[in-house]
This record gives structure tokens, sequence and C-alpha cells, in this order.
């Protein structure tokens, strides 16, 4: 347990993720796994879902891959079509692959993108633990807050709207996905 001004905060290990894009199988650095429901290599990077049975409020999570601008896009698909929909979460990631695996380290920042809100960074509290508890290494966390304060930079200048921030970024498929 690492203490920060008095708060308590629980350091975990990094973590990583695996997509093999030949057997579409999604691998978690906590053991799990998960069958892709659908799995494409992009010119912009990598584009993935999969069914979250497990939870009562989601019917599958969407991702993309953008290792150009070191982030990872998700959301989930409520299982009822009258549900409001959660924010995007744009996560900084450092991504290394080859003609097979694309591996994602969670970096542990990011930004919620609610949609005709301004963003907001998530998990900054996960972030300063990582980064007391030395979980995080000094080059990933300078990375992760220049990405996610570059990304938020970009968002403000076309007033948060994710849409126009992937066209801005050269990715013209639309968000989320149908």
């Amino acid at each position: 347990m690492t203490t920060l001004g008095g708060v308590g905060a629980v350091t975990t290990p990094q973590l990583v993720d695996v997509v093999d894009t030949i057997s579409g199988v999604r691998s978690y650095s906590s053991g799990g796994s998960r069958t892709l429901s659908s799995c494409y290599v992009e010119r912009w990077g990598l584009r993935i879902e999969h069914p979250t049975p497990e939870d009562p409020f989601s019917d599958s999570e969407v991702t993309w891959l953008m290792p150009e601008l070191g982030l990872r896009l998700t959301t989930y698909r409520p299982r009822s079509r009258h549900a409001r929909s959660s924010p995007s979460v744009l996560s900084a990631v450092r991504v290394e692959r080859d003609h097979r695996h694309w591996q994602t380290t969670d970096l542990l920042l990011g930004l919620a993108v609610p949609g005709g809100t301004t963003a907001r960074i998530v998990r900054s509290e996960d972030f300063a633990a990582a980064v007391a508890g030395r979980v995080l290494r000094p080059g990933d966390a300078d990375q992760a807050l220049r990405t996610v304060h570059r990304t938020l930079e970009e968002l403000s200048n076309v007033n948060h709207n994710l849409t126009s921030w992937l066209t801005w970024q050269g990715i013209y498929d639309s968000w989320p996905p149908l």
C-alpha cells in the first residue's frame, strides 16, 4: 500500500493485454481472455469488439487501438436500446505490434468524452498511485501526461466533438460504430 498525502492507494501491476489478430483472442495480464466478435487491422490501427456477458448494463465492448496517437478508444454498447450510453474513453497506452500480435500497456490516465459536453481527465488517482509506487516507469508516466494533455487540447479545438477530432486525425470511420 502506498500513501499519497494521507490517502491510501493500492498499487497494482501494469495492465497489459495482447490481441492475437489471427486467432481473434484478447488476453489480459490477469490471466483471462476474450474471444473477439470482430477484429480488423485498419490503416490507423486496430478495431476490435467482444461481448461482455458478465456486465449487467453493457452487451459488448468496442475498442480502437491507435498506436501512432498512443491512445485506446473504448465504448460499451448498452444491453437496452433505451439505456443511456456511457462516455467514450480515450486512454493513454503504449502499443507494440508485429504481424500477428498487438500488445497494449495501459498507462493509467485517460479522458472521458461524454459527447455534448467537455471531456474530463479520468483515472488520475490510479495514475498517481502507480507513479508513487514505481509501477509506472518515468518515461511511461511522461508519455501518459503528454498524450492526455495533447488530446484534451485537440478535443477542445473541436468543441469536444469526438467525431470531429477523429476526422481531424485522418480517421473517417464512424464512432461509435453502428
